[in-house]
């Protein structure tokens, strides 16, 4: 598999060149990455759904994610983003579609492991049941939880410590992770999550 070529900018976006994947994240480089976080509307309640990484994932093993993300590669424009989508979860939404989010800034250092991420973050709003849709890239994604975005929201801004999935959807087999804490996510930055949930929750009503 050929390397993923990635823009590195500036904190503001300008563009700096183009390095690998691997440079990016060692020497902590900006970089700009797509997320699409998908909410279903059930009985007029909003879920929210999280990605399960795959075991096989060189980063973050076993942890539940953004619905889909990516980075955007050097030739590509943020629109492009889209396809990790389809990528990952099998199905086809069009860029226009999904609702902007706006730019949040993400940072995490690790050992060996520094991301400055400008992220551009979308929310999909799907009307219809998602589970019997989704065809999940194996390498990628194990599967897929459902959680009551009220109750997501509460553990993003630290109301809650835990909180139960409404579901699992399965077209893979998944492990019956029912119960989570912030722990079971991906890390990201201090205010990242909590930018998010207010974004969305703005877009809901």
């Amino acid at each position: 598999m050929d390397e993923e070529m990635i823009t590195a900018c500036e904190e503001d976006g300008t563009p700096i060149g183009i390095a690998t994947r691997e440079e990016i994240h060692r020497k902590g480089l900006w970089h700009e990455t797509f997320h699409c976080w998908i909410v279903e509307i059930e009985d007029g309640l909003p879920y929210i759904h999280l990605q399960l990484r795959s075991p096989d994932k060189k980063d973050f093993p076993d942890l539940l994610d953004i619905s889909a993300a990516g980075h955007i590669l050097a030739h590509e424009s943020v629109m492009d983003g889209v396809r990790e989508i389809e990528e990952e979860l099998g199905i086809e939404v069009k860029f226009e579609e999904l609702i902007p989010l706006g730019i949040i800034k993400d940072q995490l250092s690790l050992q060996n492991f520094k991301d400055n991420e400008r992220c551009h973050v979308y929310l999909y709003k799907a009307a219809q049941n998602l589970d019997e849709t989704y065809h999940f890239q194996k390498e990628e994604v194990a599967g897929m939880f459902k959680f009551d975005f009220q109750d997501f929201a509460d553990l993003c801004i630290g109301a809650t410590e835990r909180i139960d999935s409404a579901g699992e959807l399965a077209t893979a087999k998944t492990p019956s992770q029912k119960s989570i804490t912030l722990a079971d996510l991906v890390p990201h930055g201090e205010s990242y999550l909590e930018q998010v949930v207010k974004g969305i929750q703005k877009e809901l009503g």
